[in-house]
Parts: C-alpha cells; structure tokens; sequence
C-alpha cells in the first residue's frame, strides 16, 4: 500500500505598529474614523510541497517582513482584510500555485483569516 503524500503548509507570525481609519464609519463607532493606531499582527501560512524545507521559514519570514520594511504600516483606510489581499497578491506573485492563508488582526483582539487558492500553475 503506498504512503499518502499529507497536505503541508509551513507558518510564520510578525508583527507592525500601524495607522489606519474608518472614514465611512457609522455614528455609534466614529473614534475609528480618526486616525488610530494598532499593533497589525500576522500568520501567514503556505502550503509546501515537501517535508524538508521546500520554503525555508526563516527566509519566507524575512521576506514578508521585507514587504514593511518602513516598520510603520500606514494602511490609511484599509482594513485588515484588504490588507490581507494585498498580501496575498504579492506572496502569490512570487510563489505560484499554492494555497495560502492570511490571519491579520489588531492588537491580537480583533481580525480577519482568509484562505486563498492556488493561483498560477507551477512547472511540476
């Protein structure tokens, strides 16, 4: 009986300091119509293709950070599940045809996930 190949993903968490605002924000919220600061934490997950470092987590992780490196994310109105797609778009430019998910959140408390599917056939 041959050994079934398990579906992997490979994770890594940061975290930025932030600015953003809810210009449309309704009455009973209007604090986050000002600009406000969070600490945007992330995970990132990406489905690997092999249990021996096929995407080195030091290296992926130094990547996405790489993609702030001004250290102060100034996501302007942007929520976190715009900035989770936004994300995704450049990892998915750069590793083709996996699945990735993103969590984002404020502070820890309050955030968004979102799973994306393989994009871009990769050469097998």
């Amino acid at each position: 009986m041959a050994a079934v190949e398990p579906f992997r993903m490979i994770w890594v968490t940061f975290q930025r300091a932030g600015f953003h605002l809810w210009k449309d924000a309704p009455e009973r919220r209007d604090y986050l119509a000002t600009r406000h600061r969070h600490l945007f934490k992330f995970r990132v997950w990406i489905q690997v293709w092999h249990g021996d470092r096929e995407v080195e987590f030091h290296d992926f992780l130094e990547w996405l950070e790489g993609l702030y490196a001004d250290k102060t994310l100034q996501a302007d109105g942007k929520s976190c599940e715009t900035l989770s797609d936004e994300l995704h778009a450049r990892i998915a430019a750069r590793y083709l045809d996996r699945k990735i998910w993103i969590e984002i959140s404020e502070d820890g408390e309050c955030g968004s996930y979102s799973q994306y599917e393989a994009m871009e056939p990769r050469a097998r």
